[in-house]
């Protein structure tokens, strides 16, 4: 293949990711939707999961939220299981224990710390719900996003329901605003393969499943990738509820940002390989092309651009063509590197695409180094 044929496919394969999928996924949900049963007034018994280490300075906050939700009471319970922490975490939560009803807080002290995983296998173990909740430690739900995220588990075909995270980056930062629009394009893709099928890769801080569909994790797998995914391996649909919503921090500092996408990538290649048997069509039907295209070839992204940059390096000496191309990814580059180098710059519109499109590239491309060198991730520090 010459160099000119391998730069248009690497465009082409990225064109596909980006763009060819979600329009893919748009036909199949006009062609063949799959619309479920919700029912608002639906109020199973639920246990909302945290899993905490060292949260003090957000925890009380959060329990707080999910105590005042628009929910019955007696149909509600909050576990919190402490990984370890060596902060206040423990106190605060015990003291918001003791002054709520009783049974409606619940603290659990994972007194080796495991991670998260391992704190939600506890956690699941332990609790009363048919539904089980998962809510980060700062996490903040709308006071209706409870109702919207179990109504669709009326439906016996569907197993898991994820809802809408929105970031809050008022600094207006690199991080802050990239995580946010990355956030919006994510929400959209989700709500277009819940028309015809399954959302492929959940959120993670506001997601429900079926109580008697979980399956105890291993402590290095991504809970909010590999559980979705055994969810559909059993036969269920994973689901989008668009009006359950949660409110984040998103980071301010781009080091974290991409530190926190290492380790989601990196923890995502290790559920897809321990689920791999989902890439099979045999198996999971449009799934698989939906995990390829959505997950696999997403996180094989950067190799693609290498791709792309190296082969235009190489054709740019046979026409006006190559060469205006291979300018196009030039400037692109430098416009994201400038971004990245000088964070006030990314502020400006016209840069914010391009410095992020290059960060969470370069974070896919570092996760899959250390996927193949063998790294695993269990323990880690909380994002704000």
């Amino acid at each position: 293949m010459s160099a000119g044929a391998w730069e248009l496919t690497c465009l082409g394969i990225l064109w596909y990711v980006y763009v060819g999928y979600p329009l893919a996924c748009w036909l199949l949900g006009r062609w063949r939707p799959r619309p479920w049963r919700v029912d608002p007034t639906a109020t199973p018994r639920v246990s909302i999961l945290i899993a905490a280490h060292d949260e003090a300075a957000c925890i009380g906050e959060t329990v707080r939220n999910k105590l005042a939700l628009d929910y019955p009471a007696d149909r509600l319970e909050v576990i919190v299981v402490s990984d370890g922490s060596t902060d206040a975490t423990d106190a605060i939560v015990a003291d918001i224990a003791a002054a709520a009803p009783p049974g409606r807080v619940r603290l659990l002290r994972q007194e080796k710390r495991a991670g998260k995983t391992a704190a939600l296998n506890r956690a699941a173990g332990e609790a009363a719900g048919e539904v089980l909740v998962f809510s980060d430690a700062n996490s903040l739900y709308a006071p209706d996003a409870l109702r919207h995220l179990v109504a669709p588990l009326v439906d016996p075909a569907v197993g898991y329901v994820t809802g809408r995270m929105l970031y809050r980056a008022e600094d207006g930062s690199l991080s802050g605003e990239g995580c946010s629009a990355y956030m919006r394009y994510e929400n959209r893709l989700r709500a277009l393969e819940s028309r015809f099928g399954s959302v492929v890769g959940v959120d993670g801080g506001i997601d429900a499943v079926r109580h008697s569909l979980y399956r105890p994790m291993h402590p290095d797998l991504q809970p909010d990738f590999v559980l979705p995914m055994a969810v559909v391996a059993d036969g269920y649909r994973v689901v989008y509820a668009e009006n359950a919503r949660l409110y984040e921090d998103a980071l301010a500092e781009t080091g974290r940002e991409f530190r926190m996408r290492v380790r989601v990538i990196l923890r995502a290649w290790h559920a897809m390989w321990h689920m791999r048997g989902l890439l099979w069509p045999g198996r999971s039907g449009l799934y698989a092309w939906q995990l390829l295209s959505h997950k696999v070839l997403r996180y094989l992204a950067p190799l693609f651009l290498l791709g792309m940059l190296s082969a235009g390096v190489a054709a740019a000496p046979g026409g006006p063509f190559w060469r205006l191309l291979l300018a196009g990814q030039g400037a692109f580059y430098l416009a994201g590197l400038a971004g990245l180098v000088w964070p006030r710059l990314a502020r400006h519109r016209w840069l914010l695409v391009p410095s992020y499109f290059t960060l969470i590239n370069a974070a896919a491309l570092v996760a899959l180094v250390q996927f193949l060198a063998g790294r695993r991730q269990v323990t880690w520090q909380p994002r704000t």
